[in-house]
């Protein structure tokens, strides 16, 4: 029998300097889309996967990311006495039970693999998720429970992937594809950010996994990979060749990578397109401003 999912690390040191100078002030993980911040989405999509501890990999300079899980008294109370009911069921959301949230510094910015790294003693034995909040992923199931579903057939270690540009795919970590069954992908090698003429495949690794304790096992060594970073990827490649117990997942959805102006932009946009409240004026907007000159065009 397989153990249940119920640990996810969020690596949420990174300094966010594609967004400054909004990030000198305010951690990326707090800008929203819409009216929702990225880790508001991450933290949504691992509850529904049936995720009950939370480990944050922080660094210096996050506490509004801490203080936004906490409770907000006087604003509740103000909530209450306007009669705010659905502004208040808002505000509940966002609030998470005492213990169920650990934060972890990562003191030095040597990578990925290394944040994972630094939760290993709150992980122990378990299988855990990794969660990266730059990738938000659009979907009618969320993309972490189509995994753990799938990862409860298969078991071992799984990451989500899709299939990217062939000139854009040396910037992600991309496996060499075997057979496919049902959406799971069997592993036959991995590499991250490979020379465009070295690449396996054009299906690349996007910010969700599924890991055993092995990988961070794997991590120990501290090796320096692509980058000059220690890479999460590296470490699951060794478990191909040494266990064999590596498959990805080609989830079901749209993934906008927010870790990008562009792409942040246009989560906010298609994001504000699926909301009732705000669809037909936002709607009328684009079609007044920038449909109808590029049509007199």
């Amino acid at each position: 029998m397989k153990n249940k999912v119920t640990k996810a690390i969020f690596p949420v040191a990174g300094l966010g300097t594609r967004f400054l100078p909004a990030t000198k002030s305010i951690p990326k993980e707090i800008l929203t889309l819409v009216d929702k911040p990225l880790i508001q989405y991450a933290i949504d999509e691992a509850r529904a996967a049936g995720i009950r501890e939370f480990i944050f990999v922080t660094s210096r300079g996050k506490g509004a990311l801490e203080d936004y899980f906490d409770s907000a008294p006087q604003l509740e109370e103000s909530l209450r006495k306007k009669n705010k009911k659905d502004l208040l069921d808002i505000l509940r959301k966002t609030t998470m039970p005492s213990g169920a949230i650990a934060y972890i510094r990562q003191r030095d910015p040597l990578g990925l693999g290394h944040a994972v790294w630094c939760a290993r003693r709150l992980i122990a034995d378990e299988p855990f998720a990794v969660i990266l909040t730059d990738d938000v992923i659009a979907a009618e199931k969320p993309c972490l429970q189509q995994m753990v579903e799938a990862y409860e057939e298969v078991g071992g270690n799984m990451v989500a992937a899709m299939e990217v540009p062939p000139e854009k795919a040396s910037a992600y970590g991309l496996i060499k594809a075997g057979e496919e069954a049902n959406r799971i992908i069997e592993v036959k090698g991995m590499v991250e950010k490979p020379k465009l003429e070295d690449a396996p495949s054009n299906i690349a690794v996007i910010g969700r996994y599924i890991l055993t304790p092995k990988i961070l096992e794997n991590l120990d060594d501290k090796a320096v990979g692509a980058g000059g970073e220690i890479q999460l990827t590296d470490a699951i490649a060794r478990e191909i060749n040494e266990s064999d117990n590596v498959t990805a997942y080609r989830f079901e959805g749209k993934r906008f990578d927010c870790g990008s102006k562009s792409g942040f932009l246009e989560a906010t946009v298609s994001f504000a397109l699926e909301r009732p409240d705000l669809r037909d004026d936002f709607l009328s907007f684009l079609e007044n401003n920038i449909m109808s000159p590029k049509a007199a065009q």
